[in-house]
């Protein structure tokens, strides 16, 4: 009966929701860094006071939150960019992925690789706007490719932002 008990069943959720908890504390910790940026004080910087809520409003730390606002005045942290990523996809889907980045070339690269994967082809960036003011609909199977690619994109730590015109 190795497998069934309660404990192992209560220990095996727990490790997935903590995973999903440290992927979401990472992104908005990106977030807190970039904003802080343009300034620690987050009575004058809009921005920083935006990313702060929505980190408290997600139950994260004090001290997480600090630490992200402090990586701005290292000099040895890596310093954090944003990217924008763009693709077609099949059934004339476009894709535009926005994200926050240590390093560009890894991030870029990796959501290539995960474009592949889903028959997604990248585009040079503001190449496809004009395709953003007519959404298409697609059938149900390419709707599920779409579902299974979205889902891959959200488990990226790079990922923040990911816009489509599919109805």
């Amino acid at each position: 009966m190795s497998g069934h008990s309660r404990w192992s069943q209560i220990k095996r959720k727990k490790d997935i929701t903590d995973q999903k908890r440290g992927q979401i504390f990472s992104k908005l910790s990106k977030d807190i860094t970039l904003a802080a940026r343009k300034g620690t004080d987050i009575k004058t910087n809009v921005a920083l006071a935006n990313a702060v809520e929505q980190a408290k409003s997600a139950n994260m730390p004090n001290e997480n939150i600090e630490r992200a606002i402090k990586k701005v005045s290292e000099k040895d942290s890596a310093q954090l960019e944003e990217i924008a990523v763009e693709g077609i996809g099949p059934g004339g889907v476009v894709l535009r992925i926005k994200g926050i980045t240590d390093n560009k070339n890894r991030a870029v690269a990796e959501i290539k690789k995960i474009f592949l994967d889903h028959e997604v082809k990248m585009v040079n960036p503001g190449s496809i706007s004009w395709m953003f003011n007519n959404p298409v609909q697609v059938n149900e199977q390419t709707q599920k490719k779409f579902n299974e690619l979205f889902e891959a994109l959200d488990d990226n730590d790079n990922v923040r932002d990911i816009a489509s015109n599919l109805k």
